[in-house]
């Protein structure tokens, strides 16, 4: 069978058979695209209605809106935290964060190691020593000022273990094992 349409075109000694199945064939892989596509096109629906969860496009605005306040609200919360917790921080330089304790025997009595001193620093090594005196005949308990770590009245042997250890920090690390 000859065909004047492809006699013109200078296919009139191809087979008609081969041509047809060439179109059937590229019909196929069409019919497989489209497939493909309109699976893509259902999971995008899909994903598209749970973005938009039923709501319409006003509530959609709302909702929009209702975020950018939330963002606006932790903003001003994040920036208040950060005011306080520098609030707080200066505070904490004139607590008492450094501590020295030194155990003695004031008199070499056999009551054991019932005198101590205690000194007690903030961050600037501002703070006291405290030393309290056992004997038998009674408790005293004197304190001496301290200032950027210095003393105005001369210190005893264990008063400047006390505020050295302080100083340094040993107190605290001699009690967690560092």
């Amino acid at each position: 069978m000859t065909s004047n349409i492809l006699n013109s075109i200078g296919l009139g000694n191809v087979d008609i058979g081969y041509i047809l199945i060439g179109f059937a064939v590229i019909i196929l892989i069409l019919f497989i695209m489209l497939i493909v596509a309109l699976a893509k096109q259902s999971k995008l629906k899909k994903r598209y209605e749970a973005f938009m969860c039923g709501n319409d496009a006003k509530s959609m605005e709302e909702e929009i809106v209702s975020l950018f306040q939330d963002i606006d609200f932790l903003k001003n919360e994040t920036a208040k935290n950060g005011k306080e917790i520098k609030h707080i921080y200066k505070r904490l330089q004139t607590v008492f964060q450094k501590i020295g304790v030194v155990k003695y025997d004031a008199f070499k009595q056999m009551g054991g190691k019932l005198s101590f001193c205690l000194a007690l620093l903030d961050e600037n090594n501002n703070g006291f020593v405290m030393n309290s005196v056992h004997s038998t005949d009674g408790c005293y308990s004197y304190i001496k000022d301290i200032k950027e770590g210095e003393c105005e009245i001369s210190l005893g042997e264990e008063e400047q273990k006390a505020l050295a250890m302080a100083m340094n920090h040993e107190f605290l690390s001699k009690k967690s094992g560092k």
